[in-house]
């Protein structure tokens, strides 16, 4: 990299926040905001339970500085130059975070530690041969001699805000690996849990996941008519950004 991963990892740092607690107004799986009613997301209630963790680094306010990075370093049509700056600064911000909280990561998935780690693929064959993503992840020091590409999408099944089932296969059987997954953003989470069906029924012991950014709406009530926003309760998190904990030490 151009410049040192810990000055490279704080391009953004006004950006993001440590990502709630579980509990009342917290999904307990994926941390975004939810009625107090319940105790996770209408999604992660709706999808198999097939990941072991998943540890968001932050939040991704919808067309804030850090979906706009997550954007920039994939999007067709902008500036070579500032996909490079999107892309250094996110690498260096999952290299940081890995470095410090992989083995914390891997205790909350309860597994000793993980022999492989892979990205969640784009669902489009022609777009995954090309991952922005998996270049980006390429960069990663601490993980770059257990990165193997172990998915492939197959082009086919539902929309892809659904987990399917069927929309990734397998490229080798595994024996009893953990494997680290690792996405730039989870919205739905159904790209990451088609993916872990994937990697499960290929051999893995468990699957735990690593996202960059757990996307929000600003201006959606968890609590209908209440007046509260998401964009309110995120503006509520303490500004400033703690490296030295992450959400597999406020699980619970």
């Amino acid at each position: 990299m151009a410049v040192g991963v810990d000055e490279a990892s704080r391009a953004y740092e006004r950006a993001m926040r440590n990502v709630a607690a579980p509990g009342p107004g917290v999904c307990e799986i994926c941390r975004t905001f939810i009625n107090p009613e319940h105790r996770t997301c209408f999604h992660c209630g709706h999808q198999p339970a097939n990941l072991s963790a998943v540890v968001p680094i932050t939040y991704s306010e919808n067309l804030g500085q850090m979906h706009t990075a997550l954007r920039n370093y994939k999007k067709e049509g902008v500036a070579p130059a500032v996909r490079r700056y999107a892309a250094i600064r996110l690498a260096a911000i999952l290299w940081r975070f890995l470095d410090e909280h992989e083995v914390c990561v891997a205790d909350f998935a309860s597994v000793d530690r993980f022999d492989l780690v892979t990205i969640v693929p784009s669902s489009d064959p022609q777009r995954d041969e090309n991952s922005p993503f998996r270049g980006l992840t390429g960069w990663i020091g601490p993980i770059e001699d257990r990165t193997r590409r172990l998915l492939e999408p197959t082009g086919t099944g539902s929309r892809e805000r659904d987990f399917d089932p069927e929309r990734f296969r397998a490229l080798d059987e595994l024996t009893g690996e953990a494997v680290l997954l690792l996405d730039d953003t989870w919205t739905t989470g159904s790209s990451a849990r088609s993916a872990a069906h994937a990697l499960v029924g290929a051999g893995a012991s468990a699957v735990a996941l690593v996202v960059i950014g757990r996307h929000l709406r600003p201006e959606y009530e968890p609590v209908k008519g209440s007046g509260e926003s998401c964009g309110d309760l995120f503006g509520d998190l303490p500004e400033a950004f703690d490296w030295s904990t992450c959400a597999a030490h406020t699980s619970g």
